[in-house]
């Protein structure tokens, strides 16, 4: 009987021609938060002051403690782009989520979130077959985008996020077919 590879919510490090993601670190932050303290970043986000430092210090304590979150960088620059998670690992189902993710403003509309998410789902369906995403309610920026990568709305759910309040995020799907 072959060896069975666990799934890891952190890999050790995916990379495609766009973009290379590293499990997230505590010496990580400030590089990260000169990206996160943009107020644009965060204006359709159902935490619009997550620019705050203080703010931003709860969501990054929440992203080391998850276990999956990654640091995401330009792989022809270096640069930091922003961050993204995997979470909620359901054997019985075979899902996992995909969220948390941010990514700076010079970074928009150049394909980077596209090549993120595609390395993202191309890692988890090695393990499952269904990736789901929680996106804010109001966030129609990042409910276009994931509509654009082929993801579908099958519901919506009040999500707690660490250290902040419960907000209402519409449930999105990408199945592995």
């Amino acid at each position: 009987m072959p060896d069975v590879v666990p799934f890891s919510l952190q890999p050790d490090h995916l990379q495609n021609d766009v973009v290379a993601l590293f499990p997230l670190q505590v010496n990580d932050f400030e590089a990260l938060y000169e990206v996160a303290s943009d107020p644009l970043v965060w204006e359709q986000h159902p935490n619009p002051l997550r620019y705050q430092r203080t703010v931003f210090e709860t969501y990054f304590e929440g992203a080391l403690q998850s276990g999956g979150a990654f640091l995401v960088r330009d792989v022809k620059t270096n640069a930091v782009v922003g961050s993204s998670r995997f979470y909620d690992y359901n054997a019985l189902e075979s899902s996992i989520l995909i969220g948390y993710t941010f990514i700076g403003r010079s970074f928009w509309g150049k394909g980077f979130n596209q090549h993120l998410k595609q390395l993202m789902l191309d890692y988890a369906f090695q393990y499952v077959v269904q990736v789901y995403f929680h996106i804010g309610a109001l966030n129609i920026r990042s409910q276009k985008a994931i509509e654009k990568i082929g993801a579908t709305k099958v519901g919506e759910i009040e999500v707690d996020y660490y250290g902040e309040a419960r907000k209402l995020n519409y449930i999105y799907l990408i199945p592995k077919d």
